[in-house]
């Protein structure tokens, strides 16, 4: 399966929660979602999951962070298995980055998605075929 992007656990916490100041972001977000051929991984979706009912603002309920998580499921997702594994520990080591940046590039990678969006990583940094954007990134 091949993908246009990844979207990051930051980008889907706009979409689904960035409010008052964060409006923007959720706009933009949402636009992604919207219009771009994407994917995501497992590990995203947990993190989504953890983030939105526990971690945010205002948390949200359950049921409905698993609706988004449905919704988002509707498009490629990458697996954790120890394949996926294997190559982010050697990528962390590689580039010095955590386990799970480097996961979530693999994920990417797996994807067949050239472009990771984030604002977790240095805008226009390359890991190998994985090229990451700050979708939140003036232009």
């Amino acid at each position: 399966m091949i993908v246009d992007c990844l979207l990051d656990t930051n980008v889907l916490l706009y979409a689904a929660a960035g409010r008052g100041a964060d409006e923007w972001k959720r706009l933009r977000a949402l636009d992604l979602i919207e219009s771009a051929d994407f994917g995501t991984s497992a590990q995203v979706l947990q993190e989504f999951y953890v983030v939105v009912t526990r971690k945010a603002r205002v948390a949200m309920p359950p049921a409905e962070a698993a609706e988004w998580i449905e919704r988002l499921s509707s498009r490629p997702v990458a697996a954790i298995d120890e394949s996926l594994v294997r190559q982010a520990i050697h990528l962390s080591a590689h580039h010095q980055i955590s386990y799970w940046d480097a996961a979530v590039i693999v994920a990417a990678r797996n994807l067949g998605a050239p472009i990771l969006y984030s604002e977790d990583f240095s805008h226009g940094q390359s890991y190998a075929d994985v090229q990451v954007l700050n979708p939140f990134r003036p232009i």
